[in-house]
């Protein structure tokens, strides 16, 4: 073709090796930059997709993760519930059995402490949200923690009626003064007189709410245990998950350094080549002179 310059075969050997290094050069400087070796799937298909697939489950699980601390933390609130509302019953329940044996005046002023505390016990119930869940105030309420996307890696609790009145009858006798005082209203224990029987059928009552109430703590706590166990496993999974990802995509920035510095001085040694390819062009130039 007219007006192609024409380039010896040792000019254009050399001008190849400077241009393969050049691109060396910008991709060993692509993964210092980015901390990648395989940052597209151009570069290796195969590890690009097996590693998105593992970051896809990590971060699938990661938000999994999330849901667990949060259904901890809502469990241990309710936990924390019950094990206050055991110390009021039981205060309850001391409160009975001071009356049993106490004098009609001083029945006057514990049954006044006893149904204040009924109604302290039903507001520390109540009072016990997280998130706007209580699983202590409701057989209806529920909380379901999700561990992956397959359905039956679940864990189900059921809630809890812990309040005051709930509990009136448990001993089978419960004479309506026991029930009165048992949700709260005031009534004068004064007036009951020595029907000992009744603060016994009230001891029965408490002691059966008392029961009840640290098995529901029992099951509370034995799930958070549960919830935190697998915390942890979902956490080391992610890890694992992360690090399995990392290993077919991530590069050796000391190798890619190395070879950095390596492929510097070869382009160095590439022009300082096509320098000597010049010069012989040169040399038949110099016999026109």
């Amino acid at each position: 073709m007219a007006g192609e310059i024409k380039l010896s075969s040792a000019i254009r050997a050399n001008l190849l090796s400077l241009q393969k290094t050049a691109e060396l050069v910008a991709r060993t400087q692509g993964r210092l930059s980015t901390g990648l070796n395989v940052a597209y799937p151009v570069a290796d298909a195969v590890a690009f997709f097996q590693a998105k697939s593992l970051s896809d489950r990590a971060g699938d699980l990661s938000e999994k993760k999330d849901g667990i601390d949060q259904g901890i933390s809502a469990l241990t609130t309710a936990l924390q519930a019950v094990e206050s509302a055991e110390d009021v019953f039981s205060q309850m329940k001391g409160i009975v059995l001071s009356a049993k044996s106490g004098s009609a005046t001083d029945r006057a002023t514990l049954v006044i402490q006893f149904n204040e505390l009924a109604v302290q016990a039903d507001n520390l119930i109540g009072d016990s949200s997280y998130q706007g869940l209580n699983l202590v105030n409701s057989t209806a309420n529920a909380l379901k923690v999700s561990f992956s996307e397959k359905t039956g890696s679940t864990l189900s609790v059921d809630g809890a009626n812990l309040l005051v009145s709930n509990f009136v009858g448990l001993s089978g006798a419960a004479p309506s003064v026991i029930a009165t005082v048992l949700t709260g209203l005031s009534i004068g224990w004064s007036a009951v007189g020595n029907s000992i029987s009744l603060f016994d059928a009230a001891v029965d009552v408490l002691d059966s709410a008392i029961t009840t109430i640290r098995t529901n703590a029992a099951t509370l706590g034995s799930n958070v245990s549960l919830l935190q166990t697998r915390l942890d496993f979902t956490t080391s999974y992610v890890n694992t998950l992360t690090g399995g990802s990392d290993k077919l995509t991530l590069a050796d920035l000391n190798e890619e350094g190395a070879n950095l510095v390596a492929l510097q001085t070869r382009q160095q040694l590439a022009t300082q080549a096509l320098a000597f390819a010049g010069q012989s062009e040169q040399a038949v130039l110099q016999l026109f002179t």
